[in-house]
């Protein structure tokens, strides 16, 4: 395992829509083991692989909860619903968050890293990583989708 470098915003990668992934060889281990070590030394939550400059379906989310670090190859959120607005933030804007409406709850349909279809749901915090990370692999991110900037004071709050 490696870590990677990762990208910030500006660079236009972040801006492209991933291509899905075909084959699932070694090749795509050893980018999930690399994108895993680079997300706990980032202290993150979720890094999607454009932000390691890998235009490809995938991304991986870890909220800290029973399902533990979740890799998710050619994912889409398949039902949502709810409503949460919180702060969010990125590894790839580092020190900004912003006000972000996301869904309470989503169910994701994806493959895991030998290509099995599985779906997982989401609820909080877990339901806005996966649309946060899901979201870079359309070219999107959180700022495009935020209400504003927050200010230092308020994200003690």
């Amino acid at each position: 395992m490696a870590m990677r470098e990762i990208v910030l915003e500006g660079e236009r990668i972040l801006t492209k829509k991933c291509r899905p992934v075909e084959k699932f060889d070694q090749k795509l281990a050893v980018l999930l083991d690399d994108m895993a070590e680079t997300l706990k030394a980032a202290d993150g939550v979720g890094l999607a692989a454009p932000q390691v400059g890998i235009l490809r379906r995938v991304c991986i989310v870890d909220v800290g909860d029973k399902d533990g670090l979740v890799e998710l190859v050619n994912p889409e959120i398949i039902s949502s619903s709810g409503k949460q607005s919180g702060a969010e933030g990125c590894l790839s804007c580092p020190n900004e968050y912003g006000l972000v409406d996301r869904p309470m709850f989503v169910t994701v349909k994806a493959q895991d890293r030998n290509g099995k279809e599985f779906t997982i749901k989401g609820e909080g915090l877990k339901a806005r990583a996966f649309c946060h990370e899901i979201d870079h692999l359309d070219g999107i991110i959180f700022k495009q989708k935020m209400e504003r900037l927050l200010r230092p004071d308020e994200l003690e709050k």
